[in-house]
């Protein structure tokens, strides 16, 4: 039993469970705009969260076993997973790992798929590629820059749509617009992490923004990239995108204000850890209140049109 448990829990944190809110707050946005649109269908819905978490996670074995594999984890004193530097898997169960979860996500994609329209295999195809080539491949994203664009676009607007899109089987702009704050803050968690390993990936080449910049333009990057998030709700509302009760996201603004501070004044690696895990959480309390929110607003509505 304790051996199982061991394994278990070994598995637990090579999934990385505190970013898996990069696929739980596209999905409940996208659920809520189905809802909206009268499209929003349960058992689609939760084929779509599980295959989209099977994918996330595989990206994260993948990263793990990559990262090992090029020495990137070498002088790392803090960061998530870790879990081959550490003896807790060997590089041969974590990539196995790897190929499975892929696998299972691309099988209930493909599932999706029979059930909604072409759209969704593009869609598909191109977060199965951005999962595998992120740290893998001769030009891994994340080795080049483009590590935030990549997460910005796949767990932000292109998450958000291919969700919206199972269920209403339907093109539209409204989940791809209102996905722009969730994409600024989901990048923000990866360049969090960047920021914190600047001189581990500088050492070993891993060009990422921080690096490619330098600190000063990095600490810039991650106030635009946290704070354009809140602004980009405003621009929505303003523009009818998202209702005005979507501002329940600023309850979540004084945790974003004493992050950009540790980020801007600190460079102590263990609070930088904490930081980095910290805007992990802030983008699943900003993406949970943005979706109450959007919710309180369909339930005013419907009072109103039912009374």
């Amino acid at each position: 039993m304790a051996a199982n448990a061991t394994v278990w829990n070994a598995w637990y944190r090579a999934a990385r469970p505190r970013t898996l809110t990069a696929t739980y707050v596209p999905l409940g946005l996208a659920a809520v705009i189905a809802v909206q649109a009268g499209t929003f269908d349960l058992v689609r819905f939760i084929l779509s969260l599980i295959g989209a978490l099977f994918l996330q996670i595989a990206a994260n074995l993948i990263n793990e076993y990559w990262d090992y594999r090029r020495g990137a984890d070498t002088l790392k004193q803090a960061g998530q997973g870790m879990i081959i530097k550490e003896g807790v898997l060997t590089p041969q169960r974590v990539l196995i790992g790897a190929i499975a979860t892929v696998v299972a996500g691309s099988l209930i994609g493909l599932f999706l798929l029979t059930q909604s329209g072409p759209l969704l295999l593009w869609i598909g195809l191109g977060g199965v590629l951005v999962v595998i080539t992120y740290t893998a491949g001769p030009f891994p994203l994340a080795y080049n820059g483009l590590g935030e664009v990549a997460v910005f676009i796949f767990m932000g607007p292109l998450m958000v749509l291919g969700a919206y899109y199972v269920m209403a089987r339907e093109f539209s702009w409204t989940p791809i617009v209102a996905a722009i704050p969730i994409g600024f803050m989901v990048a923000a968690i990866l360049h969090a992490n960047n920021v914190r390993d600047i001189d581990a990936d500088r050492a070993v080449n891993k060009r990422t923004l921080a690096v490619l910049f330098g600190l000063r333009v990095a600490k810039l990057e991650y106030l635009g990239l946290v704070g354009g998030a809140y602004v980009a709700v405003g621009v929505m509302i303003l523009l009818g995108v998202m209702p005005i009760t979507t501002l329940a996201v600023l309850i979540t603004a004084r945790e974003a204000y004493r992050l950009i501070q540790i980020i801007f004044n600190s460079r102590d690696t263990a609070l930088l850890h904490q930081a980095q895990g910290r805007t992990a959480k802030l983008h699943g309390q900003f993406g949970l209140w943005l979706v109450i929110g959007w919710a309180v607003w369909l339930v005013i509505q419907r009072l109103a049109v039912s009374g």
